[in-house]
């Protein structure tokens, strides 16, 4: 720290020698596109510009701008000569907003217990006066039984009174201290956040004559991003759908968003763009081939929870990211850490990543997976600092990595700002309609985006071999003209709410899919009919036999739509055989063993299906048939 502060005053002194006026650029944000992940961020201002050459800085930037990113465009007649990022450790990021209004807190706080300890000082001078004077009369006289009557009921009054209120008295100031306790804690918590420098673009110009600038900087920006949500209403299933499409945004960037216009898109601007290449597949020995085991635990994972701490203090991390790797469902942690998440199919690794920690991937093993973060020591490791006074910055006019020069040509006017549309080519932009605040807090705030009444398709889907509950799912058709997302969806039906759900938005069919969650109202049963379980020898073979019967029962008050699927097993070899019994009209499948029911049952009625089948192997081998 000692030596980056002697370099920045030694390229002060430089930056003086060289007589180039500096003036601070008054900018505000005015416009964030809020990716899946980073953010886009606009700012604008204005300045009266007088001939020369002459530094605008923009200062009190986020200390995560990418500086790769940088872009800057201008009206006016001058020439912009140089766009340079540097960091200021002279000026650090601002704390927590919450601090000044926790420290506030903390001075009502110790006001009312100096109240009330004030209180408890004059109630215990009461209580030594009535000790005091509590003898009656002298040692030579006596006291008549009225006075000593008199008195004792005086006594006992004061002195209960004072007991009373003084035992509320301590209860409120130990409450009032429990409170100011954990205040301080937060204030320490919020006071022992890393400082972390400032960035600042310094826009070196070439002015030939006064004029009125204005200037448009963008930039890229890290620790922010939103995942998709969804509420799905279902009131009747005679009845279209009503779907909410909400962003859950987080920012901890350093910098507050007050009165922006947002955007959210589905693009992912840091993910890479390069199209992917086949490599030569080479054969060789099973001896010489690595093999990756799938992992059957984290398929059958349907929920996941779990809580993130700090392995520095053990403390919970607030804030962190929790994505599912290769989709856009995700999540952040509450103030304690905790999370939860439902999963998509075929998710196997978790991603966490937070501010100042290093990034994990954890496999998805089990349904609760707690974490401890490390701090990331090479967080800032490559820092770049600008000396904009010193002939050195002409040297890397145009040469700093990313940076993006715009205004530098012979004509006397900048080019305007370019606008994007909500509906590009590869990405879409939903735009809110109303300046909107986000705060550099970590939390996650719910935005609705869009409402949607979609017509679709209801039946109720059930396999009682694995589950006994029915299933109420919904068939989207065109859902492309949606712009949906794969994200988390919270499930309501008949105006309740039944669960959660993932909403796959990355199927190639027309149609989508969505679990509506179970229905108790179709009773659903199946049992091993032990009568029609067999195992006889005929000749060098074994012939088992096995036969369910599953009972399915429609408690609506309204017809039900119902698929039920089961399965016969399927031989791997060829001396072994399967062959059904009674499929009670079940369209079977001989290559995949599924055994498929289309059923419509009236009102509170009933309906049994029998699924049968024998097995054929020989008789020297053992087949596992439970």
């Amino acid at each position: 720290m000692k030596q980056i502060l002697l370099t920045l005053l030694i390229l002060a002194q430089q930056a003086i020698g060289q007589d180039i006026p500096q003036t601070e650029l008054n900018t505000s944000i005015d416009e964030v596109t809020v990716f899946l992940q980073g953010a886009h961020i606009t700012r604008t201002g204005t300045a009266r510009l007088i001939p020369g050459h002459s530094v605008l800085t923009v200062k009190s930037l986020s200390p995560y701008l990418d500086s790769k990113s940088i872009q800057v465009r201008a009206t006016g007649d001058f020439t912009i000569l140089s766009v340079n990022h540097a960091y200021n450790y002279l000026s650090q990021r601002q704390k927590n907003y919450q601090l000044d209004s926790l420290q506030q807190l903390i001075k009502s706080i110790e006001l009312e217990i100096s109240r009330h300890k004030t209180r408890l000082a004059v109630l215990g001078e009461k209580q030594s006066l009535l000790h005091e004077n509590k003898h009656l009369g002298s040692d030579a006289s006596g006291v008549v039984l009225a006075q000593l009557e008199q008195a004792i009921v005086f006594y006992d009054q004061e002195l209960s009174a004072i007991k009373s209120e003084e035992l509320t008295t301590k209860l409120a100031v130990e409450k009032l201290e429990k409170k100011q306790e954990k205040i301080e804690q937060q204030i320490a918590d919020v006071s022992g956040q890393e400082d972390l420098p400032s960035s600042e673009v310094h826009i070196k110009v070439d002015v030939k004559k006064p004029t009125q600038a204005e200037f448009t900087i963008t930039y890229l920006v890290e620790n922010a991003g939103w995942y998709p949500n969804y509420d799905v209403r279902v009131a009747r299933v005679d009845q279209p759908l009503l779907l909410s499409y909400k962003a859950d945004v987080y920012q901890n960037t350093g910098v507050d968003w007050t009165n922006v216009r947002l955007r959210f898109s589905n693009a992912t601007p840091n993910q890479s763009g390069v199209a992917p290449e086949l490599t030569t597949w080479r054969l060789n020995y099973t001896r010489n081939t690595v093999y990756r085991r799938p992992d059957l635990l984290g398929q059958s994972v349907r929920t996941v929870s779990g809580k993130v701490i700090s392995n520095e203090d053990g403390e919970p991390l607030p804030g962190v990211n929790i994505l599912v790797k290769g989709s856009t469902v995700g999540t952040v942690t509450d103030i304690e850490g905790n999370y939860s998440l439902t999963l998509p199919n075929g998710a196997e690794t978790l991603v966490l990543s937070s501010i100042g920690y290093a990034t994990q991937d954890i496999p998805i093993d089990n349904s609760q997976i707690d974490a401890v973060m490390s701090p990331d020591i090479q967080a800032l490791n490559e820092v770049v600092v600008v000396a904009y006074g010193s002939e050195a910055s002409r040297s890397l006019q145009g040469r700093v990595p990313g940076v993006q020069i715009r205004g530098q040509s012979s004509r006397p006017k900048a080019k305007s700002i370019i606008t994007t549309t909500v509906e590009n080519q590869t990405t879409v932009d939903f735009e809110v309609a109303a300046p909107y605040s986000i705060q550099s807090d970590g939390e996650k705030r719910s935005i609705t985006l869009k409402q949607y009444d979609i017509e679709a398709d209801y039946r109720y889907y059930a396999v009682p071999k694995l589950d006994q509950d029915a299933f109420l799912i919904a068939q989207i058709t065109n859902w492309n003209q949606y712009h949906l997302l794969e994200g988390e969806a919270n499930l309501y039906f008949e105006d309740a709410y039944v669960g959660r759900s993932v909403l796959d938005a990355t199927a190639l069919t027309d149609t989508i899919t969505l679990s509506l969650g179970r229905d108790k109202s179709i009773a659903i049963q199946r049992t091993k009919l032990e009568d029609f379980t067999k195992r006889r020898v005929i000749g060098a073979n074994k012939v088992e036999s096995r036969e369910f019967e599953i009972v399915v029962r429609n408690q609506k008050s309204s017809p039900a739509n119902i698929t039920i699927y089961d399965q016969l097993p399927v031989p791997a070899i060829n001396s072994i055989s399967v062959d059904p019994i009674r499929l009670s009209e079940g369209k079977y499948q001989e290559e995949t063993g599924q055994v498929a029911w289309q059923l419509v049952l009236p009102p509170q009625t009933q309906q049994t299906l029998a699924l049968g089948y024998k097995v054929k192997y020989p008789k020297r081998e053992t087949v596992p048939l439970e």
